[in-house]
């Protein structure tokens, strides 16, 4: 459980299907206090060991705690949370609406509906064309944007993380089509970039995006 800045946090855990030594094979996730009543999870997976994680929340639970998720496969961990605190917060989650599929009890969960603010003055925004369901969140307590698979950090750099390899087909569908639906998220106020694969950049974020936004989408098997 790493301290990024005042009053946020990431740890890291074991992707649930990837194997070790994988790019993604460890994903991470982060908790955040938004003011003194809010409580934010991003994207949360517990470990297996999770002692540590839970004593940062424990410590840091407001009023209202919040899980947000950016993309349906990084429900995870989510439910199980809301369930731990529940009883001592006012609990909810948060996500595209390919989520509640995800989950047992759905009598906590709210749709994200881009452009309209959530706990903590968190908002989500549309990518993709067509839209996709990853809808990644701009932290204005923490000048940050959030990502969940869109964007990844691999060599100290930012890159756009192509769903298949890279050939030039799929090349000009990021230059002409997809790419371009990430450039408003560079219009918001944000320094950080956090991402659940890979090293998150704390500063010149909005330049590294915009590095990786001119740069050839990125594969992980190369």
């Amino acid at each position: 459980m790493e301290e990024l800045t005042d009053g946020l946090w990431r740890w890291t855990a074991r992707h649930p299907e990837w194997h070790p030594g994988e790019f993604g094979a460890e994903v991470a996730s982060y908790a955040a206090r938004a003011g003194d009543e809010t409580t934010l999870l991003l994207d949360p997976l517990l470990p297996p060991d999770a002692s540590s994680v839970l004593a940062v929340i424990d410590g840091i639970l407001a009023k209202r705690l919040a899980i947000l998720i950016t993309i349906p496969y990084h429900v995870r961990s989510a439910e199980e949370l809301w369930d731990r605190y529940r009883s001592d917060a006012d609990a909810t989650i948060h996500g595209h609406r390919a989520c509640a599929k995800r989950l047992k009890d759905r009598s906590a969960f709210h749709e994200i509906d881009p452009g309209v603010g959530l706990p903590g003055g968190v908002t989500a925004n549309s990518i993709g064309k067509p839209r996709r369901y990853e809808t990644p969140l701009h932290l204005p307590s923490h000048d940050a944007l959030v990502f969940g698979d869109a964007v990844a950090e691999t060599g100290g750099r930012l890159v756009v993380w192509a769903t298949d390899k890279v050939d030039a087909k799929l090349e000009r569908f990021h230059r002409e089509r997809f790419n371009p639906t990430l450039e408003p998220l560079l219009e918001l106020d944000f320094d950080a970039v956090l991402v659940t694969h890979g090293e998150p950049v704390m500063s010149g974020g909005k330049r590294a995006l915009r590095q990786a936004l001119d740069s050839k989408p990125w594969y992980h098997r190369g």
